[in-house]
């Protein structure tokens, strides 16, 4: 991303638990039929269910659409920076 970008908006919308239209994508870390793993502007995101299919990608402009038997999405914490004593 250049330095004076704006950065993506995210935004999650969920319909009937069949179709995720996703915004703020940076990177698709995983993918199978079970799980979907991203980077997001504001961190990592699992989306887990069954029958998933990655129906849209578009990374520059950071939209994703999924279609499937979504059970589940969960963001991970980021990770935190350690000090020494830490």
């Amino acid at each position: 991303m250049a330095e004076n970008a704006l950065p993506l908006p995210h935004r999650l919308s969920l319909e009937e638990r069949k179709k995720l239209n996703l915004t703020g994508a940076r990177e698709v870390i995983h993918f199978d039929e079970e799980l979907v793993e991203l980077d997001t502007v504001l961190g990592s995101l699992v989306i887990q269910g069954s029958d998933l299919r990655l129906k849209c990608l578009s990374l520059e402009d950071g939209n994703l659409v999924i279609q499937g038997n979504i059970s589940g999405i969960l963001y991970d914490e980021p990770k935190q920076k350690r000090g020494f004593f830490r």
